[in-house]
């Protein structure tokens, strides 16, 4: 596996370097082949909070995580346990349909090292869907979305674009600035 650590407002130190291919290292086990996939990783430190996050394309899924913690090490351990316990929930699946299609894998059938959590439990399970919200897209902009938003207080607004009328979301960053997600064109 390649890796491309970058940092920003911090020096990503050989030390640092060495641990985070350490940490995620051991990810590769999961993987039949690893040349060919490559690691993303970006260290930050906002107001005394590092945060890491690690981007994992492949074919037919990208694995990515984020967390932040007041330790970098200690945010590059959880960030670790979050992209294994989304490789097994994703091998659970993988090797579900491989069974009934009879095709190759990209997973490795392999038991993990961390020690199971009682919530894994719950991830291997399927998703249940517990409520269905039904509503009328009005066609408007982003602005008008972001607004929509905020009046009922909520985290993402759904919306129809009224210059496209394509389906769009607005959300609420982690930063509080506003995102917007656009289908695209294919």
């Amino acid at each position: 596996m390649q890796y491309n650590t970058r940092g920003e407002n911090i020096e990503v130190t050989p030390a640092l370097r060495d641990y985070v291919e350490k940490k995620i290292g051991r990810l590769e086990r999961y993987f039949e082949e690893t040349t060919a996939f490559s690691c993303n990783v970006t260290m930050r430190v906002q107001r005394g909070e590092h945060t890491v996050e690690v981007t994992i394309p492949m074919p037919g899924v990208i694995l990515r995580a984020e967390d932040t913690n007041n330790d970098m090490y200690a945010a590059i351990d959880l960030v670790v346990e979050k992209l294994e316990r989304q490789i097994r929930k994703h091998k659970t699946k993988v090797n579900r349909r491989n069974r009934q299609t009879g095709t190759g894998a990209v997973f490795l059938d392999v038991e993990p090292v961390f020690a199971a959590q009682e919530d894994d439990h719950e991830e291997e399970e399927a998703v249940q869907i517990v409520r269905t919200k039904r509503f009328n897209l009005k066609p408007m902009d982003a602005e008008e979305a972001v607004l929509q938003m905020e009046m009922i207080g909520h985290n993402f607004f759904v919306f129809q674009n009224g210059e496209t009328d394509d389906v769009n979301v607005v959300y609420r960053r982690k930063d509080g600035r506003y995102g917007l997600i656009e289908p695209e064109s294919v």
